[in-house]
């Protein structure tokens, strides 16, 4: 592949997705669009990048953004961001009129796991929510992870990475070898397609925001633009989730870190005040 041709591609791909790819990630799209090549009866990677070139060639374009993206997840990853959530939830659902929804973004969701992950802790709390419904939508660029979120069906491996047994248990049913979710879980979350570079405000306002991993893949200029358009959609007093790499400092005055909370981010006291 020539420098060129990874110049174009990569510029194609942050423009649709956000995602940075340096020249040390040549590997990346050679390992990840092999298949793309063969089922478009392409020779290489110059070839694709003179195809993409065509203005016709938008659902390519997808395809590429796609199979490029990091689908990683897990249930109940990195637990500290769930510890928090059970302790916000109640506080949340206490301070909300009666008959409204406790709503929960898990962006980037990939094949679900986070999503539902938020589902069984509502669904376990009972009466702590004082009764509230919740709402989780997750969100993804990918639509074949997204296909899998909804079906709600997970591997061996897949529940044994971060789902307890008494969970596992309790929400999900096996079935040849692979697990589905409950019927339960699955009416508490929806799964639709959502570009984090896009205009969310259509997303409307959320008591909970999962953003993580995500702006790992950014660069500056990127990871701010997506932090103020997700603190637009977080209502005054919620809280927004990154992964533990990531962090708003030097990036945006938007959000400011819970005291004593790893991760978890909320609307500076001013702003949250003022609505």
């Amino acid at each position: 592949m020539t420098p060129e041709s990874f110049d174009f591609i990569a510029a194609l791909v942050k423009s649709r997705s956000g995602l940075l790819l340096t020249p040390d990630k040549r590997y990346m799209l050679e390992s990840r669009l092999t298949s793309l090549l063969m089922r478009e009866a392409l020779a290489d990677l110059n070839a694709l990048a003179v195809r993409l070139r065509d203005p016709r060639s938008a659902p390519l374009a997808e395809a590429v953004t796609e199979a490029l993206t990091t689908n990683e997840s897990s249930f109940f990853r990195d637990g500290k961001p769930f510890d928090h959530l059970r302790r916000a939830l109640p506080k949340l659902a206490t301070a909300r009129p009666a008959g409204s929804a406790l709503r929960v973004w898990s962006a980037a969701c990939s094949t679900g796991q986070e999503a539902y992950s938020v589902a069984m802790i509502a669904a376990e709390m009972g009466a702590e929510l004082q009764g509230r419904r919740v709402e989780i939508i997750g969100t993804d660029i990918a639509g074949e992870v997204l296909a899998r979120a909804r079906d709600g069906i997970f591997t061996q491996f897949e529940v044994q990475r971060g789902l307890p047994v008494r969970q596992l248990v309790r929400h999900f049913t096996q079935e040849q070898g692979r697990w589905r979710v409950s019927a339960e879980l699955k009416a508490m979350a929806r799964f639709d397609r959502c570009n984090l570079l896009g205009d969310l405000r259509v997303m409307g306002r959320f008591d909970v925001i999962f953003c993580r991993n995500v702006l790992i893949y950014f660069d500056p200029p990127t990871k701010t633009r997506v932090l103020g358009a997700l603190a637009a959609q977080l209502v005054p007093d919620g809280v927004l989730y990154l992964g533990g790499a990531e962090t708003v400092l030097g990036l945006t005055d938007r959000l400011v870190p819970v005291p004593g909370e790893r991760g978890a981010y909320e609307l500076p006291r001013a702003v949250a005040a003022t609505g």
